[in-house]
């Protein structure tokens, strides 16, 4: 599978827009009690963190992957190749979104 910079931004980019509507329906249940101790929203709550724990995962392997392939072509045999260095992938700071996602009930 190849990936690109531009590839790569996208995806940090919808990384981003996932945890700002997040964080907007964490900031929702504080204001709905019942909302906060419902059962199927807690088992909501906890795939979620669930979720965003296997994308950090996912995240660090892909650095670790880019950075032994950013060595390994800068050393010899693989500078004979002319592959180029790849990007790191590194989602945008919180609260740089260019649109907010509403989030109903």
């Amino acid at each position: 599978m190849m990936y690109n910079a531009k590839g790569i931004n996208a995806k940090a980019e919808a990384e981003a827009n996932m945890n700002s509507a997040l964080s907007r329906l964490m900031a929702l249940a504080e204001n709905y009690p019942n909302l906060k101790a419902n059962e199927n929203f807690i088992r909501l709550q906890d795939e979620l963190a669930g979720t965003e724990n296997r994308v950090t995962v996912a995240r660090k392997r892909y650095n670790d992957a880019v950075k032994s392939f950013n060595s390994s072509i800068k050393q010899f045999p693989g500078s004979l190749f002319g592959f180029t260095a790849k990007e790191y992938y590194n989602p945008p700071a919180k609260g740089k979104m260019e649109t907010a996602h509403k989030v109903e009930f």
